[in-house]
């Protein structure tokens, strides 16, 4: 990832009141580790002030996420806001291990007990945010949709749509996901309605369809019966210029019935899942019966190496649907006190990483 790049205008930041923040707890310290509220009320019986330069970073490339959630913490859950003075990157930045990403100064009695809170909002944030920019690196420009909100908590989507939004997802699949920049969630049709119609895709593509309003997309899942090419050309038939796109979603246990002919050979490729020749079925079948314009989503099992790998062989794909690998691995952020009255206090192994890309965040 190139560093530096911003999504954003510079001074553009999400107001407080859409992160719908339990201000009152916070502020009590309900969310907070036990050994911060302990330290402040420790100070506030010793009457002791002290002003403190706080330092915040993570120590791997990644794209930052959760940054305007962790100032409006700061912001509505401090005691007094106005002085204290916060400078820190924007949402969507590229940044690079140990730079300082965000700086608190003023009385740690103010923000010692929000510290839990801004750092894990920066810790899950960041973590979407660059696994999406990952996948949509790889994915050259085409769309990625964002489909992991059935492998959380709920109470996380809303937060985790807009780090994907800010990483250059095209699409969510919530309405939660895509509140905090006024869309709508986005999906194809499902296996559960093709059950609900007896397993027949074809009459649950057209009951779909003639629900769905004229600007939706149709996006029609074509692997129930595990024949996903002869399931694209009758849909494609019984919806004609209506379909906008097949969603291939095999799953990785299985080998789809237009493959089976080449079990045999397969020494050279894994034929379960949705593979390379997979689409390449599809594509050449659709394109033979007259349907070039039907576009193909590819998801189940893909993350930022397996797009890659697509994408370098030239599979014919138009859009990747990207679940579970996008709330994969660790980007856990730290709060130093590096400044303590204007002297020194780090703890070894830490010392003041002045960042000239900070910017103060006004009042």
């Amino acid at each position: 990832m190139a560093v530096g790049i911003r999504v954003r205008e510079t001074g553009e930041r999400l107001p407080p009141k859409i992160f719908d923040l339990p201000v009152e707890r916070m502020r009590a310290g309900y969310y907070s580790d036990a050994y911060f509220n302990f330290a402040r009320a420790a100070l506030l019986a010793d009457d002791k002030h002290t002003n403190v330069l706080i330092q915040v970073f993570q120590r791997r490339h990644a794209v930052l996420g959760g940054i305007d959630e962790a100032i409006a913490i700061l912001r509505l859950c401090s005691e007094h806001w106005p002085e204290l003075t916060v400078r820190a990157l924007y949402d969507g930045d590229e940044i690079e291990p140990w730079e300082t990403v965000l700086t608190i100064e003023g009385d740690y009695t103010e923000v010692a007990h929000l510290e839990t809170l801004y750092l894990g909002v920066l810790a899950r944030r960041t973590k979407i945010a660059t696994n999406v920019r990952r996948v949509v690196e790889a994915a050259n420009g085409k769309p990625i949709l964002f489909f992991p909100a059935r492998h959380d908590h709920h109470r996380v989507q809303t937060g985790d749509g807009y780090a994907a939004h800010i990483a250059g997802a095209i699409g969510v699949s919530t309405d939660a996901q895509a509140s905090w920049w006024g869309e709508r969630g986005i999906g194809t049709v499902p296996h559960s309605l093709i059950a609900c119609y007896g397993g027949d895709s074809v009459l649950a593509a057209r009951k779909f369809a003639d629900w769905a309003p004229p600007d939706m997309n149709v996006i029609v899942l074509v692997d129930f019966d595990n024949d996903s090419v002869a399931t694209s050309l009758a849909v494609a038939r019984a919806l004609g210029q209506r379909l906008w796109g097949v969603r291939l979603d095999t799953s990785g246990t299985l080998v789809d019935r237009a493959l089976w002919d080449e079990m045999e050979e397969s020494g050279d490729f894994a034929p379960v899942g949705v593979n390379e020749r997979l689409v390449h079925e599809v594509r050449g079948a659709l394109d033979a019966g007259g349907f070039e314009q039907v576009k193909i989503v590819a998801s189940g099992g893909f993350d930022a190496e397996k797009i890659a790998a697509f994408e370098a062989s030239g599979v014919p794909v138009d859009s990747y649907g990207v679940g579970s690998s996008l709330m994969s691995g660790r980007y856990d952020f730290t709060a130093d006190v590096i400044l303590a009255d204007g002297r020194p206090v780090a703890k070894k192994g830490r010392r003041l990483r002045p960042n000239p890309r900070l910017e103060t965040v006004t009042r």
